[in-house]
Parts: C-alpha cells; structure tokens; sequence
C-alpha cells in the first residue's frame, strides 16, 4: 500500500453570501409550523430571503422546509437563534433540523479513477466560482490524472485499490477523510465501497451512475444500452447506501440517441450528461437543497 500526496497548495474558497444562514426542517407536518420559525426570525430581526416547503400528506404527512435568511452580525446572532428553534422546533414539534452558515463553504472530497470527464468539470467549475464548495483533496486509485488535479491547486492522493479485499485502502481513505470534508463525490470512481466504509465515513456520499437508474445497473451500461437498441442514454447523481446503484436519487438527465450510434458515441453523449447532473447534485447539496426522506430526495429549486 503506498500513498502518494501531489500539490498541498489549497484552492482558494468560492465566495459566498455574507450574513445569511440556511435551516433545513423536517417532520411530521402539523399546523403552525411555519408560523413558528418565522416568529422565531422575527424576533431575532432576520430577514427571510427564500421560503420553500412541502407536505407529502397535509393531514399528519411529512413536512419539509427549507429557509434562506440574512441578518447583520450573523455570526455572533446565530447561537441565540439556534437556541429559540431548538426550543420551538424539537419541544414544540417534535422536527428535526440543521442550520448553516451560508458564508462557510461545505469541504468535500473528490474520488476518481482513470475517467476525468467528471472530476476536471468539477475543478473547473469550482474555480469559476460556479460550486460553492472547498475542494479539499482528490483521491484516486491510479496516478493518471495528478498532474491534471496539480493544475487546479488541489491536493492529489494516490491510494491503489486492487484485488478483492479493500480494507486497506479504505483504511487509508478514512484517515484522509476524517475531520476533514462534509461530503464525498464519487466522480466516476470505479470501485465499490463496502458498507463499513460508508458507515465510518460519517458523512453524505454522492456518486454518478452512467445511466438511467433503475436500468443498465452495474458494468458496462452503454455496451447493454446498445445491445436493446435505446433511444435515450442518461445518467443520475444519488446517494450511496450499501445497496449497489439503489441510494436515494439526487437528479437524473437523458439525451436522444439513434440506431446509428456506436458504442463509443452513446458515451460520448453519456459523458456530457454525467458532468451536467453531478455539477447540479453537487450544487444543490452544498447548498442544503436536497432532504433525504427513506429512499428519496426532496429537492428544493
């Protein structure tokens, strides 16, 4: 096992909005909830930018709830607000919730393999300021694309993984890892992740799949798209759970093909959708826009 560290030069963090913070709620939907977290904003002289809610069954369904708000001096305001929504929210209604700081990027990790296609659009729209995210590190199980990552002023660990037993691998991966990241995207990265790891990862993880879910699961999906003739190719961002290919779905794309597309031409095409859908599952999750409720997502515009 050898581990390789390429460019520790940290990529610059993407500017966020000053002062305002984000709160996820989640539960079961019941009157007054909405009153309730803007009583408790109001009486802190915070401003509500966006609102966005949604209830699977008004009468006792799940309720969900995403609140953009600003105020001057958040930083210092935003334990005392915090306090007055655990008191309303968890003793008054029994919901859970998370409130962020906006201006505070999410940390994550990139995993890639060999394919870059993913990987690199990430970095580059991290570097347009097109992802509010802190890249802190790529890992990947070949060297091929440091040097690539090098350019992007991101550090770059080679960590092989060969054969059947991962654990040292994922060993490594989780000393890299902790404390160190919110999230994790699997960009491509051509290894499956054993369920110990995703439980003592302790944080999200994102994978594009290069197809459409629930079809083509597994290896090879543009070789068996081809095979039974279809006319549509896409790709899905989801969440990874110890079920292969089957975690709660973040967004989904296609694009038309024909008879006469080869192989290599449906993943061309394939390409572009993946880098499309992974760029907005990873914006809409660094942004807390996506709630996980048992095996799928709410996600909020």
């Amino acid at each position: 096992m050898s581990l390789t560290q390429h460019a520790p030069a940290l990529p610059a963090e993407v500017p966020a909005a000053a002062d305002q913070a984000v709160l996820i709620v989640h539960g079961k939907d019941r009157t007054g909830i909405v009153a309730a977290i803007s009583a408790v904003l109001g009486k802190h002289d915070a401003n509500i930018v966006s609102l966005d809610q949604h209830s699977d069954n008004p009468h006792g369904g799940a309720f969900f709830q995403r609140t953009v708000f600003s105020k001057p001096g958040l930083k210092a305001a935003l334990p005392a607000i915090e306090e007055d929504l655990r008191e309303q929210l968890e003793a008054g209604f029994d919901l859970e919730y998370t409130l962020r700081d906006l201006s505070v990027p999410k940390r994550v990790a990139i995993f890639a393999s060999k394919d870059g296609h993913c990987l690199l659009d990430l970095l580059w729209r991290h570097r347009r300021g097109d992802l509010p995210i802190n890249v802190a590190m790529v890992v990947s199980n070949h060297p091929d694309l440091a040097d690539e990552v090098r350019s992007f002023g991101v550090p770059f660990f080679h960590v092989p993984s060969q054969g059947p037993d991962k654990s040292a691998a994922e060993a490594q991966h989780l000393r890299l890892l902790a404390g160190n990241v919110d999230f994790v995207i699997l960009a491509r990265y051509m290894q499956i992740l054993s369920g110990d790891f995703i439980e003592r990862a302790g944080v999200p993880i994102i994978n594009i799949h290069h197809s459409f879910l629930p079809a083509f699961i597994g290896a090879g999906p543009y070789a068996k798209a081809k095979q039974r003739g279809v006319k549509l190719v896409g790709a899905t961002a989801h969440y990874v759970t110890e079920d292969l290919d089957e975690g709660p779905i973040i967004e989904q794309d296609v694009v038309r093909v024909n008879h006469a597309h080869t192989v290599a031409e449906l993943q061309r095409h394939g390409a572009d959708v993946e880098r499309a859908v992974l760029s907005r599952a990873v914006h809409w999750h660094a942004e807390d826009r996506v709630i996980r409720h048992g095996n799928h997502t709410i996600v909020f515009p």
